[in-house]
């Protein structure tokens, strides 16, 4: 474990994360990065990206640093990460002896790896990043996990920053959209946390049955009551936009729906009219991408003059540049 660790994005405190997002803007003016000749990151991609591995390793360059970007299962051994497991099945290696001799190789370790979404105790416990933590001998970044995805969050409150300033009070919506499939937490988990540390007035919008986990949204709230924000929660899609001024629309799985899919999945199709059409006058719109259209969101709203979803995904390269820049020079977080 590292006092540089980044898995939630909580770890830097309010005052590493304001000194992140104020290194991430001064990156996307211009300033120059620091450079790091002979490092390198290896990164561990258990599922697919786009934004993430392409912002990673575009920053890795800027830094003079070396990405090591494995997939496991194609070109290195499959990894075990359950305990006490007999290994006589499709994987090869276990991570207790790969990570620790991973990690001596690199400076830092990324790790990317969803929620399954079959077992919730195994989501909830985080089982790959927690591994991944406890038998790294560097500073981990976690690239999305089953329960958190801090680089989204950090691009996201760096495009908050950017339109208000202050975001502290200013009301977002979180809303739940369909999709034709069950979805992980991560990014709407992430949102949450990411809102309430800034003090923004942060609404929780769902149909019935599709609740955020109790412990991230008790969380949150502490978090948002801490910085002068707040939480709460409503099931009306007709009024869950009323005075909002950005709208970041995610699906998501119900923390209930685990052994119960079927039924989850007869719920979403008839939440069609969770589909994001319009948003209030001056409301910015936000979603994480990839991003299913006509499904979650219009083409109207998404092409239109309330769209800020390129100018949140193009902030994902200077976090990460900013968050690598951190772990790499050697101080621990303010928090820590």
């Amino acid at each position: 474990m590292s006092d540089r660790d980044l898995l939630d994005g909580t770890e830097p405190g309010p005052a590493g994360v304001r000194d992140l997002l104020a290194r991430a803007t001064e990156l996307a003016a211009g300033a120059e990065p620091r450079t790091f000749r002979g490092a390198s990151v290896g990164a561990l991609f258990l599922n697919p990206s786009l934004r993430t591995r392409t912002s990673l390793e575009s920053a890795c360059a800027m830094l003079g640093v070396h990405p090591i970007v494995l997939q496991p299962g194609l070109g290195t051994w499959d990894l075990e990460f359950r305990d006490g497991v007999v290994m006589d099945g499709a994987y090869a290696e276990h991570a207790k002896e790969a990570i620790p001799v991973l990690s001596s190789f690199v400076d830092v370790l990324a790790v990317r790896s969803f929620a399954g979404l079959a077992d919730r105790a195994a989501d909830r416990e985080d089982r790959v990043l927690a591994s991944v933590r406890a038998l790294s001998r560097v500073p981990v970044l976690n690239l999305e996990s089953a329960r958190w995805h801090p680089l989204q969050g950090l691009a996201d409150q760096a495009t908050w920053t950017r339109r208000f300033g202050d975001p502290r009070g200013k009301r977002i919506v979180l809303t739940w959209a369909p999709h034709p499939k069950a979805l992980p937490q991560a990014v709407p988990n992430q949102v949450l946390l990411s809102a309430a540390m800034l003090g923004m007035d942060v609404v929780v919008a769902h149909p019935e049955g599709f609740d955020l986990e109790p412990d991230v949204m008790d969380r949150a709230s502490t978090l948002a009551s801490e910085a002068g924000g707040g939480v709460r929660v409503t099931h009306d899609p007709a009024t869950r936009f009323d005075g909002a001024q950005v709208v970041y629309a995610k699906s998501w799985s119900g923390s209930s729906f685990y052994g119960r899919r079927e039924e989850e999945a007869s719920l979403r199709e008839a939440s069609s009219g969770w589909q994001v059409t319009g948003v209030p006058a001056g409301a910015g719109f936000m979603h994480c991408l990839p991003v299913r259209r006509n499904v979650v969101v219009s083409d109207a709203v998404l092409d239109g003059p309330s769209s800020w979803v390129q100018e949140q995904a193009a902030f994902r390269l200077w976090t990460v540049l900013a968050v690598l820049e951190a772990q790499l020079g050697g101080a621990r977080w303010p928090s820590a």
